[in-house]
């Protein structure tokens, strides 16, 4: 493996620094370094170049941002050295940057609390304070002081600072637990008095002030608290903080100090410390909404078996939610993938699933059509529902925090559309299928998912038609998935039409699909088609830059050629452009599902792509001859 042998640590928490082999790597060009930390805080996730360049020049990015970017990132490759630069990896619609747990600061700190949530599963309070100590002493300074960029530290700044508070906030319940609560007064009164308003603070410091019998002071710690509140917010204390306060006016938890001999029992905080769940009533329903799926392929165990430990391996950070994402190319089996793993985790989510086919870019479900109705599924009634878009979100939140549901939204369109309908906080788990990458979900992890193989393909091809049909004329229907590219919904295609047509043999389908003058309209049943999934991608398709050329036009164009494979410079040829202005429209067709995503320099186009291509330039010629037919008239 690439990392293996290669002294590599990444500081983060605190000004960013990089370390090989013992010696310090200083990057000092500061739009590089801004570009180094947007990598490292999304290190093993795809983060798009779009959102680098809102990053690098603060939401405010030139025309050649996105080549700039490159050169940057080039640049960054040479200061990092051979080894370490392989890390940095082009994966559309940006870059990747490969990075072990232990090779960064935060990928430590992050395995310390994972650690300390394990243990305090199994009851040990002490390890577990422990590893939450040992994970907050990872840190150094202001993390990202030193990164001029004003939108990276507003996103990802902040977001490592309220990381940092939450985190010591687990470790002052644990210390609670564990009866030390007098040792922890000192470092509450100084954080409480930097973030007064931070009632989770507030009601930790009146507790443990209150166990170390000094009711007086937490009562007016809450009174204090309340007049800010009123004062700045206009709020009254939340739940969490008025229960703390009921408890010390009942008394409900006495001061004691612990015998020195004494192990609290890992529950003791519970009769004292704010409840962390709300209490539901037990009559909410459990929906089930997932649909049925066909029988699942062997060939896609290894990507159902990935998508399951996206959603089920490791803790998640306070505050976000388990979230995975299954993109890939119209038809090469999202949906179908996304509802196995549902159906397989259906004893894990324990409150139910909820599911919704949010209709792609051709039809899109907004937020404000579909809420309604997962609130009608959790049981509120519909005349209770509000009508206020913000107001359904918070109701929706409420209502799946703490809870253990599944969420799967199908053929989302953006992100946009799903970050209203991710569930609150807890156990809940979300699953989202769409032809795009959606770099810009904060905290998922994608899986792109691919073509079939041969053998998954001919196994596809057996399942609709029967695997006696399939052996019995071998090649025959090795040419037929060969031409459906490995797209399972062209060899389903494919197979419903043999099964429609008994009397046909797979060899002359097999011949019809090879010397169709249009390959697409073969690969048509009922309502399903190959050619309205190219349709949708291409209507997706923006111009990648202002002056850029237009990636459809180039698809046209490779049509036109009859190409199989292109590079950068072919198509700036072709066009008379920059190579970079080429290399952005060829990015944007491979970020549309349209373009394999290049391998030597090349691009790639299938035979299904082949075909669309030559439809699009044959549409393109029509239309030129009719204006030019127009003109002569």
């Amino acid at each position: 493996m690439r990392r293996r042998g290669l002294p590599l640590n990444f500081l983060l928490l605190g000004p960013l620094s990089v370390r090989l082999n013992a010696r310090e790597v200083h990057v000092s060009a500061p739009r590089q370094r801004v570009v180094m930390a947007a990598l490292l805080l999304n290190a093993n996730r795809v983060i798009s170049v779009d959102r680098i360049t809102e990053y690098v020049w603060d939401g405010a990015p030139p025309p050649s941002a996105a080549a700039t970017v490159r050169t940057y990132v080039m640049r960054l490759r040479q200061s990092l050295g051979e080894h370490a630069s392989a890390r940095i990896l082009t994966r559309a619609p940006g870059y990747l940057l490969e990075l072990g747990e232990h090779e960064s600061d935060l990928g430590q700190f992050t395995a310390h609390r994972r650690r300390a949530a394990e243990l305090a599963e199994r009851g040990d309070l002490e390890g577990s304070s422990a590893a939450l100590a040992e994970a907050l002493a990872l840190w150094r300074e202001e993390p990202l002081a030193d990164i001029p960029s004003r939108t990276l530290r507003d996103v990802e700044g902040r977001y490592l600072q309220e990381l940092r508070l939450q985190t010591m906030e687990l470790r002052f319940d644990t210390e609670l637990a564990l009866l030390r609560h007098a040792e922890i007064v000192p470092e509450l009164v100084r954080l409480v008095r930097e973030h007064p308003l931070r009632e989770a603070l507030v009601g930790k410091l009146m507790l443990a002030l209150f166990r170390s019998g000094r009711q007086s002071e937490a009562l007016d710690l809450y009174r204090r608290t309340r007049v800010l509140l009123v004062e700045q917010l206009g709020a009254e204390p939340g739940a969490d903080l008025r229960e703390v306060h009921r408890h010390i006016l009942s008394a409900h938890d006495r001061p004691r100090t612990p015998d020195p001999q004494e192990r609290p029992a890992p529950a003791a905080e519970t009769a004292a410390a704010p409840a962390v769940a709300t209490v539901r009533d037990r009559s909410w329903p459990d929906p089930a909404q997932l649909p049925s799926v066909p029988l699942p392929l062997s060939a896609r165990s290894d990507a159902l078996a990935r998508v399951r430990h996206f959603l089920t391996t490791g803790t998640m950070p306070a505050g976000m939610v388990a979230t995975a994402v299954v993109t890939g190319r119209g038809g090469v089996g999202k949906s179908a993938l996304a509802l196995h793993a549902a159906h397989t985790m259906r004893g894990s989510s324990v409150h139910g699933q909820l599911y919704a086919d949010l209709g792609g870019a051709e039809r899109p479900l907004t937020a404000r059509e579909v809420l309604p109705r997962f609130l009608a599924d959790l049981g509120v009634p519909r005349d209770e529902i509000p009508g206020e878009e913000s107001e359904r979100e918070s109701l929706y939140r409420s209502l799946t925090a703490g809870r253990r549901l599944l969420v799967v939204l199908d053929n989302a369109s953006g992100a946009a559309q799903v970050r209203p309908l991710i569930p609150g906080s807890g156990g809940s788990r979300l699953l989202v299928t769409s032809r795009r990458r959606l770099a810009d979900l904060e905290g998922a992890r994608t899986l792109l998912l691919g073509p079939l193989d041969e053998a998954g393909s001919l196994e596809l091809l057996g399942s609709v038609v029967g695997t006696a049909r399939v052996g019995g004329e071998p090649r025959a229907a090795r040419t037929v998935v060969t031409v459906c590219a490995g797209l399972p919904l062209a060899i389903r295609i494919a197979g419903t039409r043999l099964l429609e047509r008994p009397h046909w043999s797979i060899g002359h389908l097999a011949r019809r699909l090879t010397d169709a003058p249009r390959l697409l309209d073969e690969l048509c049943a009922g309502d399903a088609g190959v050619r309205p999934c190219l349709d949708a991608e291409v209507a997706g398709l923006r111009r990648s830059a202002p002056g850029g050329i237009d990636p459809a036009e180039v698809l046209a164009a490779l049509g036109a050629a009859g190409a199989s494979s292109v590079s950068g410079g072919e198509v700036a040829v072709m066009f008379g452009c920059p190579e970079a202005q080429a290399e952005e429209a060829l990015d944007s067709l491979v970020g549309a599902n349209l373009l394999g995503a290049p391998a030597g320099g090349r691009y790639r186009l299938d035979a299904l792509l082949r075909a669309y291509a030559r439809e699009r330039a044959q549409a393109v010629a029509v239309r030129r001859h009719g204006r030019s037919y127009m003109r002569a008239g």
